[in-house]
């Protein structure tokens, strides 16, 4: 048999981050995950899924996973049961992950909101136009031997 469920979906609020009696690392987090099709009304359903991650999972979700990230998980299927202290039973569906991705970059503190990221984006383009051109001029005057090369830091969410 076959219990496996792949999501994309946007995170709902910070991850929550508790650790276990014997100290392992647990965080429960909830994702927005786009339906496929419209509605009769012409609008997009939206399901609020439970995702549970454990261990190692928990921590990077923790740290690198916040609210509005665009992020794929790969889990199973969980149905949970218990009792409240009133006798009724009650039941939920979660997904515990066997691996959490995180698609996009995370937003840097203080970043702007989307809205003026649009609008700014001009600004942007034209201070990188300068930046080019002032790289073009630092290159035409090193010697012909030598070769800059940029080195970029590996993060959590880049593929490895």
């Amino acid at each position: 048999m076959l219990n496996r469920i792949v999501l994309i979906g946007r995170v709902t609020a910070d991850p929550e981050l508790r650790y276990t009696g014997s100290g392992i690392p647990v965080a429960n987090f909830r994702i927005a995950v786009d339906r496929s099709f419209t509605s009769s009304s012409g609008e997009r359903q939206t399901d609020f899924i439970n995702i549970v991650a454990w261990r190692q999972r928990a921590e990077f979700s923790a740290n690198y996973l916040t609210k509005g990230r665009l992020v794929a998980v790969d889990g199973r299927l969980q149905i949970r049961e218990w009792t409240t202290q009133e006798g009724q039973r009650r039941q939920t569906a979660e997904v515990v992950a066997d691996e959490v991705r995180g698609l996009d970059r995370p937003r840097e503190e203080g970043a702007r909101p989307p809205a003026e990221e649009q609008s700014a984006k001009g600004e942007e383009q034209s201070a990188k136009g300068e930046e080019q051109s002032a790289k073009g001029e630092e290159q035409s005057a090193k010697s012909e031997g030598e070769v800059g090369e940029e080195s970029e830091e590996a993060t959590p969410w880049d593929d490895e």
